[in-house]
């Protein structure tokens, strides 16, 4: 029993003080630069599907932006059924901006490709003939405040970024939100330290709702046909970029929020569901590794607190502790009352059976659901 309940402890322990500071949610995207990015030309692509709801309030928020240098935006519809074009229309004429708003209508993805990487590099085709500096891959839901795309390039610049993007705030209207989303942001900087990204080695990750690319990096990387049937977008981009020479950087942002509201848990766990088999690389092996480590580290020290045993008490309340501790910036960051610390336990183990879920979805050739597509199906 020692020897179990002293594993939370080290595991947390290793956490906090060797994981490239993940915790502490430092946010190397400054909020004081000076724009410096009042010469550069960017070029704004939006894959949308079945888009109709938001898509209008992103265009509309890059469309007013106060960024002196160019900008132009390309949506790539992707075989939408819901008017998503007539919406990008309709924001486009409504700022009186129709001319710097180019709308490709796409048939669906080529063979080979998933959707949303198929969609991207239709947009850096029609951006060619524009001669930009940088690409900016946002989604089709993401709100960005006026003075974002100008924060955006002065950071690249002052941190000579190949590749730079923000993990934009999610919304946390709903209380399955306030579980979960504080919670889905801590996991993936663990797992992508910030710290680790932006020094050289092996680690690369990015957050797909909003990236800025040099052109000639993504060029030097293969381009997007070098990713065209990864679903995990961002972080094989990432990747791809790093491993041609590349720098890439991570932060959190404020400047930039996603307009898709999450309803209910179910949700939540169908946007875990899609991805997390396929980041395991599909090994059985894997899913039971991982599962078993979020049992120990984020189960077992709640649990230790039933044993009864005076030294598994004291190991499950300090191993709750550090995590807690961990775990409070994100809290602070969302905003939320501090008792949501509290939460990160439950939140551990939905996330486990929405992994584990992933795997079954993959198993049943029904893996990687996107707007109605299996991208990563078995067989």
């Amino acid at each position: 029993m020692v020897y179990l309940a002293s594993l939370p402890v080290l595991i947390w322990l290793y956490l906090a003080l060797a994981r490239g500071g993940f915790w502490r949610v430092r946010r190397p995207l400054s909020t004081d630069v000076a724009p410096l990015g009042a010469s550069a030309r960017v070029v704004a692509i939006i894959p949308a599907r079945n888009e109709a709801s938001v898509i209008g309030l992103a265009v509309q928020s890059l469309l007013a932006q106060d960024f002196a240098g160019e900008l132009h935006i390309v949506v790539v519809d992707d075989a939408s059924t819901d008017g998503t074009a007539a919406m990008v229309r309709t924001a486009a004429t409504q700022a009186g901006a129709l001319e710097r708003v180019t709308l490709i209508r796409g048939p669906g993805p080529d063979p080979g490709w998933s959707g949303k990487v198929c969609a991207m590099a239709r947009g850096v085709a029609a951006a060619g003939a524009l001669r930009c500096d940088y690409f900016l891959f946002t989604d089709a839901d993401i709100h960005h405040e006026p003075d974002n795309v100008a924060r955006l390039v002065a950071n690249a610049r002052r941190l000579d970024a190949d590749l730079l993007s923000s993990m934009v705030q999610l919304t946390v209207s709903h209380a399955a939100e306030r579980w979960l989303i504080p919670a889905f942001v801590f996991f993936f900087l663990k797992l992508y330290p910030p710290s680790w990204i932006a020094r050289p080695g092996a680690t690369a990750g990015a957050a797909g709702g909003c990236m800025l690319v040099r052109p000639q990096a993504l060029a030097r990387s293969g381009g997007l046909a070098a990713i065209r049937s990864q679903i995990i977008d961002d972080c094989s981009l990432a990747q791809s970029i790093k491993r041609s020479g590349g720098r890439v950087c991570l932060g959190l942002t404020r400047r930039a929020r996603s307009l898709r509201p999450y309803g209910s848990a179910g949700e939540i766990g169908r946007m875990i569901s899609r991805t997390a088999f396929n980041q395991l690389r599909h090994s059985w092996l894997l899913l039971a590794a991982t599962l078993l480590g979020l049992v120990l580290t984020y189960l077992l020290p709640p649990l230790l607190l039933l044993s009864g045993s005076r030294v598994a008490v004291a190991a499950g309340l300090a191993a709750w502790t550090l995590m807690s501790l961990c775990y409070a910036p994100m809290v602070r960051f969302y905003r939320l009352n501090p008792l949501w610390i509290l939460t990160l336990p439950a939140a551990a183990a939905f996330y486990a059976g929405a992994t584990f879920h992933s795997a079954w979805q993959y198993q049943q050739g029904r893996g990687g659901q996107w707007k109605g597509r299996a991208q990563d199906s078995h067989g």
